[in-house]
Parts: C-alpha cells; structure tokens; sequence
C-alpha cells in the first residue's frame, strides 16, 4: 500500500473502531462518580505472558501505573526511591533496604517479610527475569521495615537492578502456584487491575490507599490494538486518550499538538540465528551486515525520526557515542548467491514491517533469496526464541530491564541469556558481559562487551528510534521518558 493513502484508510476505519474503545470499567469512561474523568487507553502490545511480570508485560504493569519496586529510575537514569525510602551498602555483596509505610492493593501491609517473599518468587522464576540475567540473591527480612539482600557475588548496581519491572513486589495473593503470578489486586502502585480480558482489555481504578498520593484520575480503560493505524484513528476521532507508539506515517495526521516524539534508549536491529541456518555461517553474517543501508531507513522509513544504527547503544544513551570502539575479529563477507532465508518481525510496531520489506530488498540485491513472515508479537516470540526463523527484526530498549547498560548485553547475547533472540553463545562475548557485570565502571566496560558483540555480526543495529505517543489535547501529566517505563502516573489527568 503506498504511504500516502494510508491516512485515507485511516479516516475510513474510524467509523467501524469507535465501538472498540467503549469503556470496559464500572464506571462510564468519561465521568466518574466523584467528578474526575477515566482515562482511556490504547496500548499496542497485548499481553503475552498472562501479564506476569516477569517477561515482556511487566512493562504493561509498570506503564500504567499498577506495579513498583523497592527503586525506580530517575530522569538521569540513577536509582531512587520506591517502596524503598532507603538503602545502604553493608559490604561488597549485601545491601539493606529499609521500606516506606505502604500498603498492597488487598490492603495488607508492605513488610519486610512479603517483600522478601516477592523477590524470592522472581529470583525462582523459570527462565529467570531479564533484570536479574546473571545474578544470584538471597533476601529475607530484618526487623519491621528492612530488608537485607545478599548476592552471591558482587553486584555494584543492585539498587539500579531492582528498579527493573520485572522485580515488581506483590503481595502473597499473588503467587499462587510456583509458576504463576496474579497481579491483580496485589500490587502497590497508583491503579488497581480490576478486569483483565484475556489480551484484548484491561480496566483498572484508582487504589485511593496509594502512599504516594491518590491519583487525579479515577481509572484507566486500556484496550490492546496491534495496528499502528488504528490506535492513530482512534486517537484522532477522540476515541481515546493516549496511544502509544504512533507510526511515523500517521503522525503527521493527527494535531501537531497531540504529537510527542521522545527520544529513547531503542534500537531496532537486525537479529541474525547464529545457531543454525545460513547465518550460522560468520561470512554470511558479515555479507548481511555489509548488505544494509540504515541511513536509508532512518531516512525513509521512519521520515527523520530515527537516526542510523550506531550500535547497541544509541544517541539517547549520552555517554556512548565518545566510548565507542571499532569491533575487531569481524569475518570476511561471504558470497550468498541463492542463500534462503527467513526474516520474522511483527507488527505492533507498524515500522517494523516496511523495515524488514525495505531489508529485505537490500538484502536480495546482495544475493539472498529473502521470505518476509510477520505476525503480532505474542505469536511470534516464543518461535523466535526458539530459533525458528533465519533473522528477526526486533526494536528493543536497551537499558529498559534494569537501567544497568550490562542487562541488555547480559540478557540478549550470552549463552544463559533469556531473551537471546540471536543464540549467540560465544566464549569472548560471554566474558566480556561478565567483565562489565563485575564492575562499577559501567560505561567503559560496556562499550568494550558491546565490540565484542558487534564483531560477531550476530546482530546489525539498524535505527535509534524516537518513540511517537498521540496525547490527546485535553490530557495533562502523561508520563513520557526515554526508558519507556511510564506512561500513566498519579498527576496524569482529562
């Protein structure tokens, strides 16, 4: 479908969408009982995980306000406090975390106890939570409001660590059987989950017993649309209040004024299957490296709100560019002459698609035979975890596991990582992560791991995005950052 009729699709498919914003609360979505008015909601990732936090949806919970940890981030991407008030380093390998006054949504009391519970469930998640890729804890409770956590070996960030959204703190109620999580009703933020309709909707309301302060907003309406276009017509026709992740065609459709592009630690990449198939081959690998043309994509496909893959880390992460080496031991590009090869993406980010059209083309001028296959996210990630397809165009934040520039690296290029969409497995890069995870000096050591991963071609960054949000004009206190943690807060209001 050429670009520019794609407004005119838009316009037309407002009609058959408005009745899929209809609030799904107790209450009507424009007016509550006490005068405040429900907010409504479109998010473009349905949950995959049965909103367990400790996967990709934890950043469900966390975006719209249901979830916390003992520390979040701030605006310089430190950590500060959450049901933490405080903390103190004992000794290389503990820490003592003392808790604020906090009740749960059940309305039982935030102890220590409950806490250490809490942590004690992430660190026994199976595969482990991102946020904890490499790290072995234990944490038990001390006296009425501290918390002692000891590691088994040092970890410099552990209060940064614990700021991830998938260390979330529940109540008991919430883990019900060792391998499932209910964040419903059990948690501590701002909104409570109240419905959950399987990955279609979710409403939430007001937890008004909130320690940080009741909420200006008596409840959320959140629907999960995957089509870009859809929730930027939704948004236009006031069918809804915010809406995540605009597409870049459709941005300049809407009013200038409801338009937020934020700069963000996103990257999207070309991951490539080091462990079976073509890109087996480290030649190969080094051919499709050589095959991309990522000015063309910031240029064409994301229309200037993108810059071109520099590498793991992008320009919003400030201290990356003047730390940056030259990867070293690169392959030779090999021939690939009618080399087959799969390239999966998904299309809850509406770029993503024309990306991998735009690649594909790129890729089959250099002489691949390329098969695009694209579905929604949730049905695509355990196939691609998996290892099912050659190559996966993924847009991935990477400092949003744990604020730690080491998560990323640790989670999706180590043997033991759980979200390795590549399969690397590889003995120097391995190393390296580990390197960087034992140190304070983060930043050096970080841009060390990540040459060591870039020369082994097994993911080519392809983009830096500037993430589009639509914010209605009547809205007020969204909550936009660059590590795409938060959307809805306390002071978020129409």
């Amino acid at each position: 479908m050429p670009r520019r009729l794609r407004p005119l699709l838009a316009l037309a498919l407002a009609p058959v969408l408005a009745g899929c914003f209809a609030s799904g609360g107790g209450t009507d979505s424009a007016d509550s009982a006490d005068g405040g008015s429900r907010l409504r909601v479109a998010l473009a990732f349905p949950p995959a995980e049965n909103l367990s936090p400790y996967g990709a949806d934890a950043t469900i919970l966390s975006r719209l306000g249901v979830t916390e940890g003992l520390t979040a981030l701030d605006a310089n991407g430190a950590a500060a406090p959450a049901l933490a008030a405080s903390w103190r380093q004992e000794n290389d390998r503990t820490w003592f975390f003392t808790l604020r006054e906090a009740t749960f949504q059940d309305g039982s009391t935030v102890t220590p106890a409950a806490v250490a519970t809490a942590l004690t469930h992430a660190a026994q998640a199976k595969p482990a939570p991102a946020g904890l890729a490499g790290v072995t804890f234990t944490a038990k409770a001390d006296g009425s409001t501290g918390v002692r956590i000891t590691t088994k070996t040092p970890d410099p960030v552990l209060p940064l660590r614990l700021s991830s959204p998938s260390l979330a703190v529940l109540s008991g109620k919430a883990y019900g059987t060792k391998d499932k999580v209910d964040p419903v009703g059990t948690a501590t933020g701002p909104f409570e989950l109240t419905k959950v309709l399987g990955a279609t909707a979710v409403t939430l309301d007001r937890y008004d017993d909130y320690w940080g302060g009741r909420a200006q907003a008596p409840g959320i309406d959140v629907k999960f649309v995957a089509d870009g276009t859809a929730r930027a017509s939704a948004l236009r026709t006031d069918q809804v209040d915010l809406a995540e992740a605009i597409p870049v065609a459709q941005a300049a459709t809407l009013d200038k004024d409801t338009v937020e592009a934020t700069a963000t630690t996103r990257t999207t990449s070309l991951l490539l299957n080091t462990r079976k198939g073509a890109f087996k081959d480290a030649a190969l690998r080094a051919a499709a490296r050589e095959a991309v043309d990522t000015s063309a994509l910031a240029k064409g496909v994301y229309e200037g709100y993108a810059d071109p893959g520099a590498g793991i880390y992008g320009p919003a992460v400030t201290w990356a560019a003047g730390k940056r080496t030259e990867p070293a031991g690169r392959a030779k590009a090999g021939k690939p002459e009618g080399t087959r090869i799969t390239i999966a993406t998904y299309d809850n980010r509406p770029e993503l698609p024309e990306v991998a059209q735009v690649l594909k083309q790129q890729l089959e001028k250099a002489g691949f035979e390329v098969t695009l296959e694209v579905r929604e996210y949730s049905r695509l990630e355990s196939d691609a975890l998996d290892g099912r397809f050659d190559a996966f165009v993924g847009a991935r934040n990477s400092l949003v596991d744990t604020g730690d520039p080491v998560g990323v690296l640790a989670s999706d290029y180590t043997c033991d990582g759980g979200y390795n969409l590549a399969l690397l497995c590889d003995k120097d890069v391995d190393r390296a992560v580990a390197k960087a995870a034992d140190t304070a000096e983060r930043q050096d050591a970080a841009m060390a791991a990540e040459a060591e991963i870039l020369g082994t071609d097994a993911v080519v960054p392809l983009v830096h995005q500037r993430v589009i949000t639509g914010v209605g004009g009547s809205v007020r206190g969204a909550l936009l950052d660059p590590y795409e943690r938060t959307l809805v807060g306390i002071g978020t209001r129409r």
